[in-house]
C-alpha cells in the first residue's frame, strides 16, 4: 500500500525540536521525504502499524498534528507532480 504521512510538530521548546528530527528519521525508515514534513511510503500492512505506532508514541497530541492519507496500490493515477525535486520510482530498479 502507498500511505502519504504529513506531520506539524511544535518546536517552540527543545523537546519538540527533538520531537521533530525523531519523527523525520522514523518517517525516513519507511519512505521518502517529498517535502518538508511530507512523506511517501510503500509499505505493506504490517509495516504501517509499525510506522503509526512509532510516530503516534513520538508526537504529543496536545501540541502536534499527524496524517495519514492511504493511496492505495493505484496510487501512480492519484499522484500528479509540478516542478523541481522529482521523486524516484519506488518501484524501480535499485542499483547498488
Amino acid at each position: 500500500m502507498y500511505i502519504l504521512v504529513t506531520y506539524d510538530v511544535s518546536t517552540v521548546t527543545p523537546e519538540g525540536q527533538r520531537r521533530l528530527r525523531r519523527v523525520a528519521k522514523t518517517c525516513l525508515n519507511f519512505g521518502q521525504r517529498v517535502q518538508n514534513s511530507v512523506f511517501e511510503c510503500k509499505v505493506d500492512p504490517a509495516q504501517f502499524v509499525q510506522l503509526k505506532h512509532e510516530l503516534t508514541t513520538l508526537v504529543d497530541p496536545e501540541t502536534d498534528s499527524l496524517r495519514f492519507y492511504h493511496l492505495g496500490n493505484n496510487w501512480h493515477h492519484r499522484v500528479e507532480h509540478y516542478g523541481a525535486k522529482k521523486g524516484y520510482d519506488i518501484d524501480g530498479y535499485l542499483g547498488v
